[in-house]
């Protein structure tokens, strides 16, 4: 029998509110690129996928009935960043987004606490404060009950990553202006791909995962995380 898999995993949790940082991107992208208002709506990362579940094994943890808070302050380096992968080298904005996906869709609460995955990927984030929006990469996590439930249950998830490009409407509105993307350099990147969770007693489920992400990748840089972004689809 095929079950839908308990919203359990850090991309399942909602970005919240808006805030004025996160207005500011969504205006980013839509005017600088060109993107009509009417493509935009934020990504909820929970996917329409059906996953396969061991109806034997315990479910892992309930999903909370509230979204952590979207302006979470970033934890100190001090805490380290237990299995949160450091942001590679990378200088191509599908390459990055890829990778940023595959990060945001993999935990271990076995050997990392809330606040070093919040650490570690907040390593991921572009420096430039104008355009970083971490209440939407932070909302990403649940909140310190939930990780706890989970890490109650030894839950853990990998994630591989098929395939990534840019959206067809910013292509267009990049065509339409090549140089509107030369005031941030934020690329606006959507990934497919597909999470794999596991818990104690052999419980295990798989779900399609999609995201879309802000990238900013000025020349001569590695690239980093800006947010994630409005959905630009197709």
């Amino acid at each position: 029998m095929r079950k839908r898999l308990p919203s359990v995993s850090l991309s399942s949790y909602g970005i919240g509110s808006s805030t004025n940082k996160r207005i500011a991107i969504v205006a980013l992208v839509v005017t600088v690129l060109l993107v009509t208002a009417a493509t935009v709506a934020w990504v909820s990362g929970s996917g329409n996928g059906h996953p396969d579940q061991d109806p034997a094994a315990p479910a892992p943890a309930p999903a909370p009935t509230s979204s952590p808070s979207t302006s979470e302050a970033a934890p100190k380096p001090a805490a380290g960043s237990g299995s949160v992968p450091k942001p590679p080298q990378i200088a191509e904005p599908v390459a990055y987004a890829k990778a940023a996906a595959q990060m945001l869709w993999s935990y271990d609460t076995r050997d990392t606490s809330r606040d070093q995955q919040l650490a570690g990927m907040r390593a991921w984030m572009t420096g430039e404060t104008t355009y970083s929006d971490w209440a939407s990469v932070s909302g990403q996590v649940p909140d310190p009950v939930l990780w706890s439930r989970m890490a109650d249950q030894d839950q853990h998830a990998t994630a591989s990553v098929t395939e990534g490009h840019f959206p067809s409407a910013f292509k267009a509105a990049l065509a339409d202006d090549p140089s509107a993307i030369t005031r941030a350099y934020i690329y606006v990147v959507t990934v497919n791909g597909k999470q794999q969770i596991v818990w104690k007693k052999g419980g295990s489920g798989a779900e399609e995962r999609a995201v879309t992400l802000a990238v900013q990748c000025r020349p001569s840089h590695d690239c980093s995380l800006a947010a994630i972004a409005p959905s630009v689809t197709q």
